[in-house]
């Protein structure tokens, strides 16, 4: 059997409420500028929750350009289609494809796929039925015979989960290896590692992989905060102080490819995709085991993938959600398989919110930036390190990767849990 294929990263793309680009968004970063303000899609002044992570001041036609579309898409399906475009475009498959015999367009179609982590829709898609339902009072009757002319006729095309995935495809004429991966929190990272995965086989010869949310709504904001998952003001992640998360919206993804071909069409290549690992803590929806049982598997799986040992990591990107159990039991698993030799640590959601289903992919392309300017950002929110994990190398100064090589981890409800290692530079 053949060995499976390096992966190169060679295109990437992103927005949030810090920026339309992973270099911009990494620049506010590194300046301190957290994207946390007011909410602005509801009255929150009296809500418990007034703040969150929006993206403000972009016109819906600068992240996606046909207007039409704009009807029968979600706003989480602009952010997701912009980010994937931005991938496609910069790591120039579309330049390429103009090079090549127009006999070899189809095998290149064929062979260019898409991997999308989505966050399989939110309460506001419901949102169309509340006059309706108000007005009839209960009578089913009314309810039915009103409802044609009630409800908005792109309503079921503007909630499909898969749109990001379908439109990219349609856009860009890439109709290989496809799926849409649903798994809250951890959808994003499951795409990427999905895409690289599937590179490894042969099923393609190029994979973008994007992750995309919009959570920031009502019904959410509520649930998430009689959960006694939201802080009222801004996200520590593993302070002493620290009291809950705050919702982000937007996009993230990665082109990825088997390095032999991107050296071959000298593609600049961003990084290098080495390993991951998936695992469950089979324990409920929001119960977490306290001892860090699924992110130390999932870490240990994914430098096993990789080949590599844990102290060949530079730094870590932590999921870092500002939740009391989710850091403390996130902080032991990352003492446990590191020991005394544990890189810096750092975590973007004080900056950007929690972006849910863009989360992973959203980290793996900042961490790409953070690489490439040899830093790991520091955290102006945290003040002082819980005692209980004290010996977390976490700062609120920037520090310096160790080595060229990161890991990210990714966590979401049903006790999933993701790590992926990627590298900045390849191997000779």
């Amino acid at each position: 059997m053949s060995p499976s294929p390096r992966i190169a990263i060679t295109g990437s793309g992103a927005v949030c409420g810090a920026g339309l680009r992973p270099a911009a968004i990494l620049d506010a970063i590194l300046e301190g500028r957290s994207a946390v303000g007011p909410i602005g899609y509801w009255d929150a002044s009296d809500w418990p929750v007034r703040v969150a992570a929006q993206i403000n001041g972009i016109k819906d036609q600068v992240l996606v350009d046909d207007r039409k579309l704009h009807k029968s898409i979600s706003r989480t399906d602009l952010f997701g289609i912009y980010a994937g475009d931005e991938a496609i475009r910069s790591a120039g498959f579309p330049a390429l494809r103009d090079t090549l015999p127009e006999t070899g367009v189809p095998l290149f179609n064929d062979r260019s796929g898409l991997v999308v982590g989505s966050g399989g829709g939110s309460y506001q898609v419901n949102y169309d039925f509340f006059p309706l339902l108000h007005s009839s009072k209960g009578d089913m009757t009314a309810f039915g015979r009103d409802l044609a002319s009630s409800v908005h006729p792109m309503w079921l095309l503007r909630i499909l989960p898969n749109n990001v995935l379908c439109h990219v495809g349609i856009r860009n004429q890439f109709k290989g290896t496809n799926a849409c991966i649903t798994n809250q929190c951890a959808s994003g990272a499951l795409a990427v590692a999905e895409a690289a995965a599937s590179l490894r086989i042969g099923e393609a010869d190029r994979i973008v992989a994007i992750g995309h949310d919009a959570p920031i709504e009502p019904e959410s904001v509520l649930g998430y905060h009689r959960l006694g998952l939201l802080s009222s003001d801004a996200v520590r992640p593993f302070d002493a102080r620290r009291d809950g998360t705050l919702f982000g919206e937007g996009a993230a993804a990665l082109a990825l490819e088997p390095l032999e071909s991107a050296l071959a069409r000298q593609a600049p290549v961003l990084g290098q995709f080495l390993g991951s690992g998936t695992v469950s803590e089979a324990s409920g929806i929001v119960q977490l085991q306290p001892d860090g049982d699924g992110p130390t598997r999932a870490i240990r799986l994914a430098l096993a993938d990789a080949g590599i040992s844990p102290e060949e990591v530079g730094m870590i990107v932590a999921h870092g959600n500002g939740t009391p159990n989710s850091d403390a039991s996130e902080a032991a698993a990352i003492l446990r398989v590191f020991g005394h030799q544990v890189p810096p640590v750092t975590a973007f959601k004080w900056a950007i919110g929690h972006t849910l289903a863009a989360a992973g992919t959203l980290d793996a392309a900042l961490v790409l930036e953070c690489l490439a300017r040899d830093v790991v950002p520091g955290i102006p929110t945290l003040r002082e390190v819980d005692p209980a994990f004290a010996t977390l190398p976490v700062s609120c100064d920037h520090q310096r990767p160790r080595s060229d090589i990161a890991l990210i981890i990714c966590r979401g409800f049903g006790g999933m849990n993701v790590a992926l290692l990627v590298r900045r530079n390849t191997p000779s």
